[in-house]
């Protein structure tokens, strides 16, 4: 058997290393849908679950986790452990936060920060929650992590953005999981054009129905032949304010280009008193709304502008971040300003229909993230959703929204064929 031939049968074997469990054993607080992903997922025992913003992905694991084998950890990011831990106890689950290595009781969740304390012979299952920051994190503490759950038998990798063109992110998914190698997988599905890894043409189609066979994908519950009664967003409006800097790039006659990542830091750091400006305009208003930012300037002088306002800072004390954000959760303060790398993934804040970006990076997900946390499913209300940019930095803008295209694109291959699977079951 040559390797190739090897790939393909290794690729055609039904993945399957978990346990049979009834409908009967999932709480009936679950709908439909997510009672059968707890399904899914306990059969499967290593698996990704992809489900959009708002559809049950931490009743999903939580579930998952209390039916597995033996003792589960969850890892999640900071911002996110004690809202778990809140969110549990709506099912019945008693889910303790842990930031010293010690398990205590059936469910542990720590952040990533202190993954590295805990001894994996003290678990059977472990679940990765907003996996998708795998990529965003340096990759000695990517390989740690994968190589510390290793022998875990079961694991769970959860997130609202698969990002399957994403070469690093795919890869980081399913050798957590013990799917396949990195090389192997790039071996199969990828070719390498001098820059980077991309699909291979031919590949799409198989790679696709590969994935459905140790992960699932939504983003309504009808992607699982469910109906979407309950899961209907409300309307969603994403508006441009360009406020006018004069400003030229180094190098350039006149301002027609933003450069490289250097020439990007540059520009916003030269338009941010104008954006600051804008941004506390639009903010001057009775709703909640949440201000998002990049750089610790903007955050420090929008606060200093806004009344009834709660600043989360990288810096602030892991106590000091969960109370502002559950505070803000609350409504006992009326404007959020933070970075999407503290806040934008997996908190909820339905709580109010407003965000405001004072600039934006080139990330998608970030950018995606952000928005999810208001416009999830549970919001009532229509959400308005400002960027405030200069004419220059809204080549940033057309390009996260490019990459948001070719997203929807590739999560649509994938959602396609989960649905086959499940028609096929």
């Amino acid at each position: 058997m040559n390797y190739a031939d090897f790939l393909a049968r290794k690729r055609a074997m039904k993945w399957s290393h978990g346990v049979d469990v009834e409908r009967d054993d999932i709480h009936s607080m679950l709908h439909a849908f997510q009672a059968e992903t707890v399904e899914w997922a306990a059969r499967t025992g290593r698996c990704a679950v992809f489900l959009d913003c708002g559809m049950g992905k931490t009743f999903v694991q939580l579930e998952w986790a209390r039916l597995m084998p033996g003792r589960a950890l969850i890892i999640a990011p900071l911002s996110v452990a004690r809202q778990t831990v809140r969110e549990a106890r709506k099912i019945g689950l008693d889910v303790t936060y842990s930031r010293d290595g010690k398990p205590n009781g059936d469910i542990t969740i720590t952040n990533y920060e202190m993954a590295h304390l805990f001894d994996p012979a003290d678990f059977g299952a472990v679940v990765l929650d907003e996996s998708s920051i795998l990529k965003n994190v340096d990759g000695r503490t990517r390989q740690r992590l994968t190589d510390q759950w290793r022998q875990v038998e079961y694991r769970m990798a959860a997130t609202a953005t698969p990002a399957p063109n994403d070469v690093a992110e795919l890869t980081n998914h399913a050798e957590f999981l013990g799917v396949m190698s990195r090389a192997e997988m790039l071996a199969a599905y990828f070719v390498n054009d001098d820059k980077n890894w991309r699909l291979k043409g031919h590949a799409s189609a198989a790679m696709y129905r590969w994935m459905a066979t140790w992960a699932t994908a939504a983003r309504r519950p009808s992607d699982l032949l469910w109906p979407d009664d309950g899961y209907i967003l409300p309307p969603l409006e994403i508006h441009e304010e360009q406020v006018t800097v004069e400003i030229v790039p180094d190098g350039q006659l006149f301002a027609t280009d933003l450069g490289g990542i250097g020439g990007r830091a540059a520009v916003r750091r030269e338009t941010l008193p104008a954006r600051v400006d804008r941004t506390v305009e639009l903010v001057d208003h009775d709703e909640q709304a949440i201000v998002w930012v990049g750089l610790n300037d903007e955050s420090s002088q929008i606060a200093a502008r806004i009344d009834d306002c709660v600043e989360v800072k990288g810096s602030d004390t892991p106590e000091a971040k969960a109370e502002a954000l559950e505070a803000f959760q609350d409504g006992d303060v009326r404007v959020l300003v933070t970075k999407p790398a503290i806040a934008g993934f997996g908190m909820n804040f339905q709580n109010t229909r407003r965000m405001v970006f004072c600039g934006i990076g080139d990330s998608y997900e970030s950018y995606y993230q952000a928005i999810r946390r208001s416009w999830r499913f549970g919001q009532q209300h229509p959400v308005d959703v400002r960027i405030v940019v200069s004419e220059l930095e809204s080549q940033v803008v057309a390009n996260v929204r490019r990459k948001e295209r070719e997203a929807d694109r590739m999560v649509e291959q994938l959602v396609t064929a989960v649905r086959r699977n499940r028609s096929a079951a």
